[in-house]
């Protein structure tokens, strides 16, 4: 059984653009939307007429201050962008991103503001970035519009060509750690990583960015997790309790 899918905007600013998308989360049976600090009511009148029948979505949406507070439960987390950039991450077409998606137990897509997307702040919290394919002559999509692709994807039954070999590809684990237990564990590393001097307070937020890939790219159960933040703890208690060398050898 597919997963629900939960449709993140942040800072959406137009009305019609919101209720365009409730819209089309409800042609294709998704009801998650969650809007991080709106720009715009989602209420109003303009809101309404664009989403006829989806005045329920609307009405359910759940209003955040901020990206990290929209994720939190969340184990696998995607986010669409259109501008270049030298991405770190896996960077997809829907096709083959949302299928990614679905294996999770309680995934995210997250939409950028309509005028200038995601920062690279918030692109840092997604697992895998989804691109359209679009003309060069006019990139840019109405935010609807992109919601709309995205979730015919979710929405659509692969194909048997489209499905690859047991033997081609081993499946990923379902249960990934959820988001707040890893923005958790990225908290302690960072602290230790910085008390024991391989972190400098000019360069860390650069260098945690390289070691966050690199525990994406490994996908961490809930107890693989659990292990290296046991692990964390140990060190720092380790740092506070055990006597040092003597700095002569």
């Amino acid at each position: 059984m597919t997963s629900p899918l939960t449709i993140v905007l942040v800072e959406p600013a137009g009305p019609l653009n919101v209720g365009s998308v409730a819209r089309v989360m409800k042609n294709f049976g998704l009801s998650r939307l969650v809007l991080v600090n709106p720009q715009c009511d989602r209420l109003g009148r303009q809101a309404l007429q664009m989403a006829i029948h989806a005045r329920d979505l609307l009405e359910g949406a759940i209003e955040v201050a901020d990206l990290p507070q929209a994720l939190v439960g969340c184990d696998r987390v995607g986010a669409t962008f259109g501008r270049d950039w030298d991405s770190p991450v896996p960077v997809q077409a829907p096709a083959a991103a949302l299928p990614w998606l679905r294996a999770g137990r309680s995934p995210a897509l997250i939409f950028g503001r309509e005028d200038r997307g995601l920062t690279n702040d918030e692109l840092k919290y997604a697992q895998r970035l989804i691109r359209i394919p679009t003309s060069d002559a006019y990139p840019s999509m109405n935010l609807a519009q992109a919601v709309a692709v995205c979730a015919y994807e979710w929405a659509r039954e692969p194909v048997a060509a489209e499905v690859p070999a047991a033997s081609a590809i081993a499946p990923e684990p379902i249960d990934l750690a959820p988001f707040e237990q890893v923005e958790y564990f990225h908290r302690d590393l960072e602290a230790l990583l910085l008390r024991s001097g391989f972190l400098y307070p000019h360069t860390a937020a650069s260098r945690m960015e390289k070691l966050r890939r690199v525990l994406q790219r490994s996908n961490p159960s809930p107890n693989d997790l659990a292990l290296l933040w046991g692990a964390i703890k140990q060190l720092k208690w380790a740092i506070d309790h055990l006597p040092r060398p003597d700095s002569d050898y």
